[in-house]
């Protein structure tokens, strides 16, 4: 409908030419101020601009009626309609030439607003104008100018409707991380007559569950909290995996107040399954909502550490987003009217496809269940490079030493030291070099562990006995770099991509004659990874170094390339000794291990100037496994590391 006003007296209608020179002044920029011989395009620029800028004091507005309405008044319901939308203003965009009819006209213009996510909402709307009597073109107000939707006393609104997030999947496809019935455990207050007694049997219902499938719970806060609650709250205590409630449930079900919710949750097939390597996904925390406002709202599913965290915008996918109108309600709550005014479908997650192999995965979990200090495994294919297993014992659990650790790897580098000594011909496996209780190079002295000695034998002994002694005597023979040459040739301190964080190996070179002869038996300034060595185990196993792959899909973009083959006279002799150390040497134990043969290196490094302090290392393989064993202040490896390992070779399917 267009209103018709009352022409000034006397006024005439423009000359056509008159309207014409108007339009083409209008188009250049020329015109400076309004007068009755303007069109209405200045007006229409201004409404524009001051409602995108919040300052229309240049414009005139008349209501439906035809009544004046201040500038401030038609910028403050422009503010209220547009709502939850209000704080990003549109993009406004003038469309062709105004049409005058008598005295009104009409504008065509684009609004286009920035939602959520860069989501872009576009739409055309029309401007009315009233020539008034003073000359000037008035903008006639109305709500629709907003939205065609809206009436007076409307508000746009948000809501967000969050994609199915995608799993993480293991070399055969399956997801790790899938939705899993948890159970959450609540309190109701006013149920509760006796919240001491309460909490000493919810306590210890909750010790009696395996801290593998849970950590500790700690109550210490829920005498408060539930002091504090509402009557009829549900006050939540803990969230339970299904298997770990139902261990207890007996126990808790008949407690005096207390409730259960089940759900589900986005998680691994275990509390411990590689789990610093995946990461966590929970409802998003104080710090992501304050660090990507534009990203998460309180709510939502957020991946934290490992690849959750690291592929988190490609696992949660796109929210759905709809533009909604909103009225208030009577108790002036701002509520749905049901109108939808735009939407935007959510965008499923994309999945990540891994090499973990499930059941290598649960062996070497199970292998360092029982370990009580920091520890790692990491399992390789031998014939393609697949990580299969990435455990972490116990620790921070996102703390992620099967690929970060970066310490001395002991005496699981006489793997490395003998390759280098074997390719440059300075000993073969049957060459007799001394394995004394000491030996000293530049008045440092060096002993075996336990200060055994051996005397006059086969360097293969000395490697299947780890005699540090008789390294350290060898060492000249590599000269400055040669057990760094041997050490790349593995893939030490190599680019690698595997789409996560990893410690490749930094190899001592060039030292002084004491610091070589330490660095000959994995001491010195050599520092590695489980991942590292695990590598450079199945390199010597395969005849040539591939690096490790973790990710499928996405692949990442820059792997290393394959290294170049081993000499075969050096590494035939290395993988003889890694046997002979199972049959007869420092790994022992593992030689009645179910399968084929076992090869290995047992590893025992000092961290400090204590001879006491050492970590615990193995690494070696089985058929097509490759592994490494880390024990941070393990001890003697043969206490530590070498039951872990044959904890985890006797998990394996067969």
């Amino acid at each position: 409908m267009h209103l018709s006003y009352p022409r000034h007296p006397g006024r005439t209608r423009p000359s056509r030419r008159l309207v014409a020179l108007t339009a083409t002044l209008l188009a250049a920029g020329a015109l400076t101020a309004c007068s009755d011989e303007d069109g209405p395009e200045r007006t229409v620029e201004a409404f524009l601009s001051g409602w995108r800028s919040g300052n229309l004091q240049a414009v005139g507005f008349v209501d439906a009626t035809g009544a004046k309405m201040p500038a401030d008044e038609v910028l403050k319901e422009i503010k209220e309609l547009s709502g939850e939308l209000a704080a990003t203003p549109p993009t406004l965009r003038r469309q062709g030439d105004a049409k005058i009819t008598a005295d009104t006209a009409t504008a065509g213009f684009q609004v286009e607003w920035t939602l959520p996510g860069n989501t872009r909402w576009a739409y055309d709307r029309q401007v009315r104008l009233a020539h008034a009597d003073d000359g000037q073109w008035q903008v006639i107000w109305e709500p629709q100018l907003v939205q065609e939707q809206l009436t007076p006393g409307d508000r746009l609104g948000l809501r967000r409707d969050p994609g199915p997030r995608a799993g993480v999947l293991d070399a055969a496809g399956k997801p790790i991380v899938e939705p899993r019935p948890v159970v959450r455990v609540g309190v109701q207050p006013e149920q509760v007559s006796d919240v001491p007694g309460l909490v000493k049997k919810l306590d210890a219902a909750f010790r009696a569950i395996r801290p593998a499938i849970v950590p500790a719970i700690d109550l210490s806060d829920l005498p408060k909290r539930l002091a504090e609650a509402d009557d009829g709250a549900f006050v939540e205590v803990v969230t339970l995996r299904d298997e770990a409630y139902r261990q207890i449930k007996p126990r808790i079900y008949d407690l005096p107040g207390t409730k259960f919710q089940s759900d589900k949750l986005d998680l691994a097939p275990t509390r411990e399954f590689a789990r610093a390597l995946l990461g966590s996904v929970d409802p998003a925390q104080a710090d992501d909502l304050t660090a990507h406002p534009e990203k998460y709202l309180a709510g939502d599913l957020v991946g934290h550490g490992g690849l959750q965290g690291r592929y988190d915008d490609r696992l949660r996918g796109q929210p759905g987003l709809t533009v909604i109108v909103k009225r208030p309600g009577e108790d002036g709550r701002l509520v749905p009217t049901g109108t939808e005014v735009f939407h935007r479908d959510p965008q499923p997650g994309q999945p990540l496809k891994t090499t973990l192999d499930v059941a290598v995965q649960n062996a070497a979990d199970t292998a360092l269940r029982a370990e009580k200090q920091r520890s790692a495994l990491v399992a390789v294919r031998i014939s393609d490079g697949a990580v299969l297993a990435a455990a972490n014992g116990p620790g921070p659990a996102g703390e992620n030493l099967a690929f970060n650790a970066q310490v001395p790897p002991g005496s699981t580098f006489k793997m490395v030291s003998a390759l280098g000594l074997l390719d440059r011909g300075a000993v073969k496996p049957d060459t007799t070099v001394d394995c004394d209780k000491t030996f000293t190079v530049d008045g440092r002295s060096f002993k075996n562990s336990d200060n055994f000695a051996l005397g006059a034998v086969p360097f293969r002994t000395d490697f299947a006995k780890s005699c540090n002694t008789a390294f350290a005597a060898l060492a000249p023979k590599l000269g400055g770099d040669g057990l760094a040459v041997a050490g790349r040739s593995l893939g030490l301190e190599g680019q690698w991509d595997l789409g996560v964080d990893t410690f490749t190996g930094k190899v001592s070179a060039n030292g002084s004659p004491a610091e070589q002869a330490a660095a000959a038996f994995g001491q010195g300034t050599t520092l590695v990874s489980p991942l590292a060595m695990a590598a450079a185990t199945a390199a010597v196993a395969r005849g040539h170094f591939e690096q490790p792959k973790l990710l499928l899909d996405p692949a990442p973009a820059k792997p290393a390339a394959a290294g170049q083959p081993l000499k075969a006279d050096s590494v035939q002799a290395v993988r003889a000794m890694m046997r002979e150390v199972v049959t007869s040497g420092t790994g022992s134990t593992l030689k009645d291990v179910p399968g084929q043969p076992v090869y290995g290196k047992t590893g025992t490094a000092e961290y400090d100037n204590n001879p006491a302090h050492t970590h615990a290392w193995f690494v070696g393989w089985q058929g097509d496994v490759a592994f490494a064993v880390f024990v941070e202040k393990g001890g003697a490896s043969t206490a530590s590391a070498v039951p872990i390992a044959e904890r985890f070779l006797r998990a394996l399917p067969r």
